[in-house]
């Protein structure tokens, strides 16, 4: 059996909640969809199966385009089981856009607790907007608990402004993701008094499913040769039209079904889960592996580089060497030695390069394709 597939501008974020409201009760299927960036170039179906009730199409910060399609078992049980482990349902602040997961997560959170979101209103987000939402936002018996979601660059635009930085104090827990939140900014918002909840997940999983480091609910942790792999009842029931990357992607095993995140993952000494940079961000420096995720957290942790990226250039020499792509000036030999200190000659960016505004996706996370062709013009791949 199937069911009609509705897409729908995600400009509207109210037109999404009711039409993910009506995905959920059995309705047609959801696709939300931006309106001021490319779809991908296949149009999407006409219907999908039965059990789809959203399809999210993301492409990610590297990689090509997907369309994950999610059952409303994987979106409401992801989010009762966040509730859980944040103490209960709440109401919302949204400032994400609705096309993506963690967006899409706030509206189903609301749903889910009978609460209808409070919007920030979409577009370049403004800390002074994000400041009159939250003052907008009352609470009631049946969901007493305040909570939004942020980017990490979203984030540090709260705790730039005096008035953005109090609302966000008034949070029972501000959920920080889309990619790794640096050292120093989750520091600068605990020292303000904002709960930093910060979590892990993907399209495939409902949006984040691993908060602080630890899995909630039923979600099971797996680690295969250091490649990270998750389970549990949010999981995606694969890519719409592509059977080949879905069978890649999720897997059988221990009678679960298991998602391939494509991250490398360690499990620290008290069970708590540390992701460390994609499996295919890894470049090999005068013979040595150097895996740029870890250069990047570690040249974040100086002093205005919260935003830095790290990406790969060619070299005749070394094959290939980090350089940082940065907004903020920075000193090479000081970095050289910083990230040298902890992980190695190898591990050295080769160069600094200060740009005007490092290249973004709608979701916040840096483009990750962009800034390679910056830092290397002549050796990046063609999109």
């Amino acid at each position: 059996m199937t069911r009609p597939l509705v897409a729908l501008g995600a400009s509207d974020p109210t037109a999404v909640l009711r039409g993910l409201e009506a995905a959920l009760a059995g309705g047609p299927a959801l696709l939300p969809v931006a309106v001021d960036t490319p779809a991908l170039p296949t149009p999407p179906p006409s219907h999908v199966a039965q059990r789809v009730a959203l399809v999210v199409e993301t492409s990610g910060s590297t990689g090509t385009g997907k369309r994950v399609a999610l059952s409303a078992d994987a979106l409401l049980a992801g989010a009762a089981s966040a509730d859980a482990a944040l103490g209960g349902p709440g109401r919302w602040v949204l400032a994400l856009p609705t096309h993506y997961i963690a967006g899409l997560n706030v509206l189903t959170r609301s749903i889910a607790s009978g609460t209808s979101p409070v919007v920030v209103p979409p577009g370049h987000f403004e800390a002074a907007a994000f400041a009159d939402a939250v003052d907008r936002l009352d609470v009631g018996p049946e969901a007493p608990r305040r909570y939004t979601s942020l980017v990490p660059v979203q984030l540090a635009r709260v705790l730039d402004d005096p008035r953005a930085r109090a609302a966000a104090t008034r949070f029972d827990a501000v959920l920080v993701g889309g990619q790794a939140t640096p050292a120093p900014l989750r520091r600068r918002a605990l020292e303000a008094g904002v709960r930093v909840v910060t979590t892990y997940g993907a399209s495939e999983t409902s949006g984040g499913c691993v908060y602080d480091g630890t899995p909630f609910g039923t979600v099971r942790v797996g680690l295969v040769d250091g490649a990270l792999e998750l389970a549990g009842p949010m999981l995606a029931e694969g890519y719409l039209d592509d059977p080949d990357r879905t069978a890649r992607t999720f897997t059988e095993r221990d009678g679960l079904r298991w998602y391939r995140t494509g991250d490398a993952a360690a499990l620290d000494d008290d069970g708590r889960l540390r992701v460390l940079g994609r499996l295919d961000d890894v470049i090999v420096s005068g013979g040595e592996k150097v895996p740029l995720g870890a250069v990047e957290r570690r040249v974040r942790e100086l002093p205005g580089q919260d935003a830095a990226v790290v990406t790969r250039r060619t070299s005749g020499e070394w094959g290939e060497v980090p350089v940082v792509v940065t907004e903020q000036p920075l000193d090479l030999d000081t970095v050289r030695a910083h990230v040298g200190d902890l992980l190695g000659r190898a591990a050295r960016p080769a160069d600094v390069l200060v740009v005007d505004a490092v290249p973004m996706l709608g979701t916040g996370k840096p483009d990750r394709r962009a800034v390679r062709v910056l830092a290397d013009p002549d050796g990046a791949p063609p999109a």
